[in-house]
């Protein structure tokens, strides 16, 4: 079982002609409403890859019986939720244009609730955006730690990021977010990826960098018809983290999460294509050749 902790949130995907900047505006040429939030993508992801997980997240009056908690049920996500009354679940109103730059404004609201919580006691966590707080201290509670600041890095100060990397074993980021650490820490990249046995740093469709033992290799993305960028991190992550916990290696662990992400990014929305095991196997054969057999599991879990 892993938990994930963060954010379960109401996408608003805009397709827009340019991304404004200040005292600007640009033209909404489509709009989807979409389940999303980081952590219950990588949640989802996980379940529809047949991995055990549970969701440690907020959600407001508004949850309880909407279509998104139905399909969370339908997949089999354990439900584990700080539910706050009169308040709407986050929301993440993400703005995309015609080169899959992207711009996000996003409404916590249910998701306050964590800066008040305190964790239980976990063992296998993956800690995606939330708050910063909540997350040290469950860094400090668990056995593993896989840490993805995500798009919640703003809030992290030195103080922060330094007791959670103290606590992480596997650190995920794209090169945005390295940088942002970076700059937070005052440390070189270099500097940041040895803090923790195992960085990944994706890149988009560059692919992404395994760096362990320092030493890095660079996995390749698989080339596909790409419609949307949004959710695809989330999907390496869930890619990534199933293998994991089934004792893959972590080179086949960054592919097994490339393969899931490259479904994702063919359709609109964070959670709309997410896929089995078997349909993600077989394009990872036919993408990277054999199948990898799997080791011994790192944890009982």
């Amino acid at each position: 079982m892993i938990e994930v902790i963060g954010h379960t949130a109401i996408d608003h995907i805009c397709t827009v002609s340019h991304l404004p900047g200040p005292d600007d505006s640009t033209l909404v040429t489509d709009r989807k409403i979409l389940f999303g939030g980081g952590a219950a993508n990588i949640a989802a992801g996980i379940a529809r890859l047949g991995g055990d997980v549970s969701l440690i997240s907020a959600v407001g009056s508004d949850f309880a019986g909407s279509d998104y908690d139905e399909w969370m049920e339908t997949i089999g996500i354990k439900k584990h939720f700080f539910t706050i009354p009169e308040t709407n679940t986050a929301a993440a109103f993400i703005f995309t244009d015609p080169k899959g730059s992207q711009m996000t404004f996003f409404e916590w609201g249910a998701s306050v609730a964590f800066r008040t919580q305190s964790p239980d006691d976990v063992r296998y966590v993956h800690m995606a955006t939330a708050d910063p707080g909540f997350n040290g201290k469950v860094a400090e509670k668990a056995e593993f730690v896989s840490f993805d600041p995500g798009q919640d890095l703003h809030l992290y100060g030195k103080e922060d990021l330094t007791n959670i990397l103290d606590h992480t074993s596997i650190l995920f980021a794209n090169q945005y977010e390295v940088a942002g650490m970076c700059v937070t820490l005052g440390i070189s990249k270099d500097e940041l990826f040895t803090r923790v046995p195992v960085a990944v740093m994706t890149m988009g469709k560059e692919g992404s960098v395994l760096y362990q033992n320092q030493e890095k290799q660079i996995i390749p993305a698989i080339s596909v018809e790409a419609v949307d960028p949004t959710g695809a991190g989330d999907s390496y992550r869930a890619g990534f983290l199933t293998a994991y916990m089934d004792g893959y290696d972590t080179a086949s662990c960054c592919r097994i999460g490339t393969t899931t992400a490259s479904f994702v990014v063919s359709a609109i929305g964070c959670q709309t294509n997410l896929v089995c095991w078997e349909e993600m196997k077989t394009r990872y054969i036919q993408a990277f050749g054999r199948f990898p057999a799997p080791g011994i599991k790192p944890y009982i879990l």
